[in-house]
């Protein structure tokens, strides 16, 4: 709300703002219960903050004194809330995010029949769609925890062609129609990176793992540029209402790249992108020169190059240096030799592009340190080498991720969702190394925090119960799963703000409400250093601003209870 009225300021702060610049920031917000991480690491408490016209950050205020500033052109009394930067997402995908919506979501099912309930259902709502594509099943949430099959899809859509995706993005679940589709029969060749699931027949049983899958997602018919239009909107309009300002984009292909520049033009880019280019390939059609600029005022850049390593742990597919516990004949997928990943790490190098290695296994993170450790010979300086999810590192790997100046993108939702089956899949030993944030932290490495959503929700406040805790939102398990490996609130919020700015090569610019930096800031309804773990995963935003201007705020309980995008 705008006001008039005298503000309170430190006499001293305001003294310098007035020596340092004959221009006074043009807004103020002020009575805000302000929160961060400093430079130090610590948490920093301030009551105001001043806003430039440029949309940046001029100054925190921590010690109000009440005096009249002449020059303010505009106010915002915060009521007293909690004001924190804006998070960001260091792994996410955000077109995946905001296609989702319009596919069948099978987020939740709790059984096979789940499923196919949800399959019938969409099917009959949309009689016209050539193909049918849905994601979200997670069969270790069922009772049998067995994978489904094409002959279940058939019993309910037997003549278009139906694809569903994992949760995880790493297995897909389709009809014998997809596979008619897609060519795929008994005598068809595993592609590289990836597994056709078979019975004892040797005949396909509608399960692709990994590289397998994209021999039938090629064939889905693409996305209109105003359909991807569509899809950005609403993956927009999503993030922002968890207070997400920025993310790094895990994967952007050509037509994503193009999406977003469509926005950018047209001034319909609100969040903040760091993008990471689909593998080598797209990065040389996108970026051959090198990293793009900051552009549309610091809200897209591409910077880096996605390779993968490996896997995923739910489907067996994350390359462990030992087989799975609960499946002795399969140590997971291998996607690339050490040549073949050296090769793609150094050709992204040589042009000063991010390399950001998908690793998930310990066989995969110990690839990826060693290719790490191998390019700081030949390209010394600030390269920040990242390595996305970390999920499971051989305890003896761990020191190396520090002494490498490795960067840890991980994202602890995953160690609450994935807890249970990650017992299954491997033994104790291997567990001391699984979702290791104190331990990684304690090498010399740098944490930056994500969600991989729409794998898991782009919420980031479950994220920073179970960083503080390792545990879920029923509190379990008791104590803690691995409580040596929790971190301090101060810890977890770091990664979610200044250090996955870093991770993106964006400090300065986002992350901090430091001078100079853009006032990307969130109202929030509480105070997450005065609750429990529980409160804090439960938190809910207010308010959401970017460049100094509200972009998302919830409709007051005496609306619709809903939302209202800027």
């Amino acid at each position: 709300m705008l006001s008039a009225m005298a503000m309170k300021l430190p006499l001293l702060a305001l003294a310098a703002a007035l020596l340092a610049s004959p221009a006074l920031a043009d807004m103020l917000v002020h009575n805000v219960n302000g929160l961060q991480v400093g430079a130090d690491g610590k948490l920093q408490r301030f009551r105001a903050l001043t806003i430039a016209p440029d949309g940046k950050v001029r100054q925190v205020i921590e010690n109000p004194e009440l005096v009249r500033l002449a020059n303010i052109t505009g106010t915002i009394d915060g009521g007293g809330r909690t004001l924190l930067p804006g998070i960001i997402d260091a792994h996410g995908h955000v077109m995946g995010l905001g296609e989702a919506a319009a596919q069948l979501d099978l987020v939740g099912t709790n059984s096979l029949q789940d499923l196919q309930q949800r399959l019938r259902d969409y099917a009959a709502a949309h009689p016209n769609n050539p193909w049918i594509v849905g994601r979200g099943w997670n069969q270790e949430l069922w009772p049998d925890k067995s994978f489904p099959t094409a002959a279940d899809l058939d019993s309910i859509v037997p003549g278009r062609p139906v694809i569903l995706e994992r949760v995880d993005g790493h297995a897909v679940v389709v009809n014998s129609a997809a596979l008619k589709a897609a060519g795929i029969t008994a005598v068809t060749k595993d592609p590289s990176g990836g597994r056709i699931e078979r019975d004892s027949s040797g005949r396909a049983t509608g399960l692709l793992i990994d590289s397998a899958g994209d021999v039938v997602t090629s064939r889905v018919p693409p996305l209109t540029p105003a359909q991807l239009d569509a899809a950005l909107a609403a993956a927009q309009r999503a993030l922002l209402s968890y207070g997400i300002t920025a993310t790094a984009d895990m994967g952007t292909n050509v037509e994503a790249w193009e999406t977003y520049r469509r926005a950018g033009e047209a001034g319909r880019l609100q969040l903040r992108i760091m993008s990471y280019a689909a593998d080598v390939e797209p990065m040389r059609k996108l970026v051959p020169n090198g990293p793009t600029d900051w552009l549309y005022g610091d809200r897209l850049r591409m910077g880096g190059v996605k390779i993968y390593g490996d896997g995923a742990l739910g489907s067996r597919g994350a390359w462990l240096k030992r087989p799975y516990a609960d499946q002795p004949d399969t140590s997971g997928l291998r996607f690339l030799s050490d040549e073949e990943l050296r090769a793609k790490a150094d050709e992204a190098a040589k042009l000063g592009i991010q390399p950001a290695i998908h690793a998930i296994g310990d066989a995969a993170n110990a690839q990826a340190i060693a290719i790490y450790e191998w390019l700081n010979q030949r390209y010394p300086g600030d390269r920040r080498w990242r390595i996305e999810h970390v999920q499971v590192v051989d305890p003896a790997d761990i020191p190396r991720i520090g002494r490498a100046g490795i960067i840890a993108s991980m994202q602890p939702v995953h160690q609450t969702s994935d807890r249970l089956m990650a017992e299954r899949r491997l033994d104790p030993a291997r567990l001391a190394g699984a979702y290791a944030w104190q331990s990684i932290l304690k090498s010399g490495g740098r944490l930056a925090f994500g969600s991989d959503f729409p794998v898991e929700s782009p919420n980031p406040f479950p994220g920073l119960a179970a960083a503080i805790s390792r545990q879920d939102m029923q509190s379990q398990p008791s104590g803690g799963w691995m409580p040596a490996e929790r971190l301090t609130l101060g810890e977890a919020l770091r990664a979610f703000t200044r250090d996955a700015a870093y991770a993106g090569f964006a400090e300065g610019k986002i992350g901090a409400l430091d001078a100079g930096s853009w006032a990307d800031f969130i109202i929030v309804d509480r105070d997450p250093a005065q609750v429990d773990a529980q409160g804090l995963a439960r938190t809910q935003v207010l308010e959401t601003w970017v460049a100094g201007k509200k972009v998302w705020e919830r409709a007051s309980s005496a609306g619709a209870g809903g939302e209202r995008g800027k």
